[in-house]
C-alpha cells in the first residue's frame, strides 16, 4: 500500500484526497493540517474571516465533492443558516454567501471523505494543529518532519497544498497589518485613521472587518443597506487606496459552464505558440480582438477596438470608471449588473473577456522578457479585473459606509512612498502626505520562489539544481533534481503563479487536486512548462 502525505488540508488538499478516493485504489493516507480544523482552509476559516466577509465563488461554480454546495446548504437547518444571514427559502445556486458558511461545507465534505475512505480499505490518519517544518526527497521515497517530533516519517508520495502564505503578524504592533489574515480579524481596531492598501475584494472585507467593531450593517427587504455608527466611534474613518483608485465591478450575469470560444479557440492559440515567442503577444491580441468583434460589433465600434493594442486596452477598458469617479460608477454598475441578472442578460463582452484569460494565460511561459512585462501590465490587469468581479451585496456595503461618511477611496497614482512608523503608517504621493493609526496591506497575494519555501532541506534541493522557480511536470510533480521526480507533487498555489497568473480559485484547486492524485498511481516526467526565471 502506497504511502500518501497531504500536506494541508484546505481546498487543494480535499480535492486531491477526493481524487485519490476516485482512483478506486487502496492507499496509506496521511494528512498534515496546521490549523486546528483539517478540510476548512485559511480563505474560509472563522480564526480568518468575519461573518460580512462574502465568498465570491457561487454554488454554481464549485466542483462539488460528495455533494454539491447549494445541496449541501439546503440540508441544514434555517436557524443555522440565518445566523450568518442566510434566508433558507432563499436559496439559489448564483448565491455569494460567508466564507465562514462554505468553509463549514469543506469540512463536512473533508470528514466524509475520510469516513468514506476508511470502508474502502484506505489507512487514513489526520493531524490537525500539526505544522510540517521539513520536507526531503530521499533515494527510498520523502521524508517528512513535523513540528515537536525529532525524527521524520517516511512516504512514497508528498502532496504539498499549502494554499495562500502571508506575511507572518507582528504581535508588538497593531499598527500595521501585512495583510488582512495577520491577525486583523482578532485585533481591536481603534476608532481612528484606517488606511487599506488595495481596492479589490481583499481590501472591501478588510474595511468590513475594522467597520463591524465600531457598527452595524441594517439591510432592508429592498436590498437597501445602511450602516449604524456606534456612539464613541465617531473618528472613524476608512481609507482604501491603490495607484488607480479603481473600484472593481459587481460579479456579472453569464452562462455556466462557459460556452467555448470561437476564433481564440485552444489550437489557434497553440499554433501562434509554435510560431515562437517574438511577436507572439501582438498575435494573441488579434485573436482577442477578432474574438471581441464577432460577439460585440457593437461594443468593439464603441471603444474603437481595431485601433488598440496590447498596450492600450487597459486604458480604454478603466476610462468609464476613470471618467465618473470611483463611488458613482458603482452605483451604476450595481443598477446594471443587478437588472442584467433579473433578466438573464448576458454582456457580450464580458463574457468574452472572462473566457479568455483562461485561453491566453497559457501563452505566459512562451513570452519574451519584454512582452511579459508587457503582459503584465496590461491584459493581465483587463483580465483579473474581469474575473475578479465581487459580489453585489460586498458593493452595497461599501456605499453604505460611503453614506455613513466613514470610508473614501484615494488614488496614488504611479509613484507613491510607504513609511512604517512605530505607531503609524504614513503615505507621500503627489506632493501630499496622509497619516494613519491602523494600516492594512491588502494587495493579495504575491508569487513566491523557491527562496520562499518554509522547508529548509526541500529549498537547498532545488536549489542545488539551480531552481529559481520550482517546475513540474503535467501532474504536478517537482522535476528536478532528478532524484526528485515523482516523490513530490508541487500544488501550492503562489509557487505557480510566475507562468499561470489567473492560478487561483476553487475550479483550479480541483483541477490540481485531479492531477496531483494521479502521481501516486503512475507518475509522470513530461514537463507541463518551463517559465525562464526572471530576478527581482
Amino acid at each position: 500500500m502506497k504511502r500518501i502525505a497531504i500536506i494541508g488540508a484546505g481546498p487543494t488538499g480535499i480535492y486531491t484526497f477526493f481524487s485519490l478516493l476516485n482512483l478506486r485504489t487502496p492507499l496509506s493516507i496521511s494528512v498534515y493540517e496546521q490549523g486546528d480544523k483539517a478540510g476548512v482552509g485559511m480563505p474560509y476559516s472563522s480564526e480568518e474571516n468575519s461573518r460580512t466577509m462574502l465568498a465570491n465563488i457561487a454554488s454554481i461554480e464549485i466542483p462539488p465533492v460528495f455533494s454539491t454546495y447549494i445541496d449541501w446548504l439546503r440540508s441544514q437547518s434555517a436557524a443555522h443558516l440565518a445566523r450568518y444571514g442566510v434566508e433558507k427559502a432563499f436559496l439559489h445556486v448564483r448565491q455569494f454567501l460567508p466564507r465562514i458558511l462554505l468553509g463549514e461545507y469543506f469540512r463536512d465534505q473533508f470528514l466524509q471523505l475520510v469516513e468514506r475512505a476508511k470502508k474502502e480499505g484506505f489507512e487514513v490518519e489526520v493531524h490537525e494543529s500539526c505544522p510540517v517544518i521539513d520536507i526531503a526527497a530521499t533515494p527510498e521515497g520523502v521524508n517528512l518532519w513535523t513540528e515537536g517530533e525529532p525524527e521524520p516519517k517516511s512516504f512514497d508520495l508528498a502532496v504539498i497544498a499549502t494554499g495562500h502564505v502571508w506575511p507572518e503578524e507582528d504581535a508588538s504592533s497593531r499598527a500595521f497589518f501585512p495583510s488582512p489574515w495577520s491577525g486583523l480579524m482578532e485585533a481591536k481596531i481603534a476608532a481612528g485613521n484606517v488606511g487599506i492598501m488595495g481596492t479589490s475584494l481583499s481590501g472591501l472585507d478588510a474595511a468590513m472587518a475594522v467597520a463591524i467593531q465600531h457598527g452595524t450593517f441594517v439591510e432592508a427587504d429592498n436590498e437597501q443597506i445602511h450602516f449604524h455608527l456606534d456612539e464613541g466611534s465617531e473618528a472613524l474613518k476608512i481609507v482604501l487606496m491603490s495607484r488607480s483608485g479603481i473600484l472593481p465591478e459587481a460579479d456579472f450575469y453569464c452562462p455556466i459552464p462557459y460556452e467555448p470560444l470561437t476564433i481564440a479557440t485552444e489550437q489557434a492559440i497553440d499554433a501562434a505558440i509554435e510560431q515562437g515567442s517574438e511577436g507572439l503577444l501582438d498575435r494573441i491580441f488579434q485573436l482577442m480582438v477578432e474574438e471581441l468583434q464577432r460577439a460585440d460589433p457593437a461594443w468593439s465600434e464603441a471603444v474603437a477596438l481595431n485601433t488598440l493594442t496590447a498596450d492600450s486596452l487597459r486604458e480604454a477598458w478603466f476610462a468609464d470608471r476613470e471618467k465618473n469617479g470611483p463611488f458613482r460608477w458603482a452605483v451604476s454598475n450595481l443598477d446594471e449588473v443587478e437588472r442584467n441578472k433579473r433578466d438573464r442578460r448576458t454582456v457580450p463582452w464580458r463574457y468574452t473577456i472572462l473566457r479568455l484569460h483562461e485561453a491566453v494565460e497559457k501563452i505566459v511561459p512562451h513570452l519574451t522578457e519584454q512582452d511579459r512585462e508587457r503582459f503584465n501590465t496590461g491584459l493581465a490587469r483587463v483580465f483579473i479585473d474581469n474575473y475578479a468581479a465581487i459580489p453585489s451585496r460586498s458593493i452595497r456595503r461599501l456605499l453604505a459606509l460611503r453614506e455613513a461618511g466613514i470610508i473614501s477611496i484615494l488614488t496614488l497614482g504611479a509613484d507613491y512612498e510607504m513609511a512604517l512608523k512605530t505607531d503609524r503608517t504614513v503615505i507621500n504621493a503627489e506632493g501630499n502626505s496622509w497619516s494613519f493609526d491602523t494600516f492594512i496591506d491588502a494587495r493579495g497575494q504575491k508569487p513566491l520562489k523557491t527562496k520562499d519555501l518554509p522547508f529548509p532541506v526541500l529549498r537547498k534541493q532545488l536549489e542545488s539544481a539551480g531552481e529559481e522557480i520550482p517546475d513540474v511536470g503535467d501532474d504536478y510533480t517537482l522535476l528536478a533534481p532528478e532524484y526528485l521526480r515523482g516523490k513530490i507533487a508541487f500544488g501550492a498555489l503562489p509557487y505557480l503563479m510566475h507562468d499561470r497568473p489567473f492560478v487561483q480559485g476553487l475550479v483550479v484547486c480541483a483541477e490540481i487536486g485531479e492531477s496531483m492524485a494521479k502521481a501516486a498511481v503512475q507518475p509522470t516526467s513530461r514537463a507541463r512548462r518551463r517559465l525562464p526565471f526572471i530576478g527581482d
